[in-house]
């Protein structure tokens, strides 16, 4: 076990990192806003994916996919936002599950139809296909421009929330909508826009994690997950609990997976440490979760109220 191994791994949970901010920042902001539980979050993730990597492979273009991926995930998601969602808010959350899997299912399916079953692989782009030197060691380019675009995206966020009248009303209506409203603001309208930010949001991450996993049918469910956790650790509604949140389960996640195993065969039999450390290592972010929330039930850094 190297120092060049364990900083490797260290980037590597960064990046993995700021792709699950870059989810749980769309998908904080329609749970504690809009009080709406969105499972179909993770399918604008996998839509994002598939429009950037069929587009940039049809132009051999990564930049092009780029352009496609987000504002056409945007739009997306405002579409089914305005079509199918719009007359689940008042619902209860129970409705919102049951109709938001099943545009999971419909979404999962529609890809198929478009782009076929086979996954599609996406080319890193030429100007990002090699590494970069850091500390002694060779780190790959890619990787790290997914860290920098995650951490300007994290960057642009704070400011949008805390130095703009959007932000103002975001966050009002956060823990005052009923007044918001009273006041004239279109909560329909910014409803709207939070919706649709958080699906270009989440079209962005698909768009990175293009070429690093192959783009299939079903990509969503599994980064949702991971999504819903790293929301529930950094509490439901604040930004900054999600990107802080985001790095701390990326991290344990990456590192679990990547040591665990190898510190368990050192203290156990082979056999065993080969069988119960990965399964051990899968377990971690929950096991994070559950220690979380039997300290601070509203997260590390709820959205204060008041």
């Amino acid at each position: 076990m190297t120092t060049a191994l364990i900083l490797t791994q260290l980037l590597n949970g960064l990046q993995l990192g700021v792709l699950l901010f870059l989810l749980a920042a769309g998908l904080t902001l329609v749970f504690g806003i809009m009080d709406f539980v969105n499972l179909a979050h993770g399918s604008l993730y996998m839509v994002g994916a598939f429009i950037a990597t069929a587009t940039s492979n049809a132009t051999g273009s990564f930049l092009l996919g780029a352009l496609a991926a987000v504002p056409g995930t945007m739009l997306v998601g405002i579409a089914v936002d305005r079509i199918a969602l719009r007359g689940l808010y008042a619902r209860d959350h129970l409705d919102q599950v049951l109709a938001t899997f099943g545009l999971v299912l419909f979404f999962n399916e529609a890809v198929k139809m478009v782009w076929g079953a086979s996954p599609l692989y996406s080319q890193v782009p030429p100007w990002l296909d090699g590494t970069v030197v850091l500390l002694g060691f060779n780190y790959a380019s890619y990787r790290l421009a997914i860290i920098a675009v995650g951490l300007a995206v994290a960057a642009f966020l704070y400011w949008l929330i805390n130095r703009t009248r959007v932000g103002m009303l975001i966050r009002a209506g956060a823990t005052h909508a009923p007044m918001v409203a009273a006041l004239g603001v279109n909560i329909r309208l910014l409803n709207m826009m939070i919706f649709g930010l958080g699906a270009g949001l989440a079209g962005l991450a698909g768009l990175m994690a293009g070429p690093i996993f192959s783009v299939q049918s079903g990509m969503g469910e599994t980064v949702l997950i991971q999504t819903l956790v790293v929301i529930i650790v950094g509490g439901i509604g604040s930004i900054r609990g999600a990107f802080l949140a985001a790095l701390i389960i990326g991290v344990v996640d990456t590192m679990g997976r990547v040591f665990l195993p190898i510190w368990m065969m050192g203290v156990m039999d082979g056999n065993l440490a080969q069988a119960a450390g990965p399964a051990l290592a899968s377990m971690l972010i929950y096991l994070l979760m559950a220690v979380v929330l039997a300290f601070k039930p509203d997260g590390l850094f709820p959205v204060k109220h008041g």
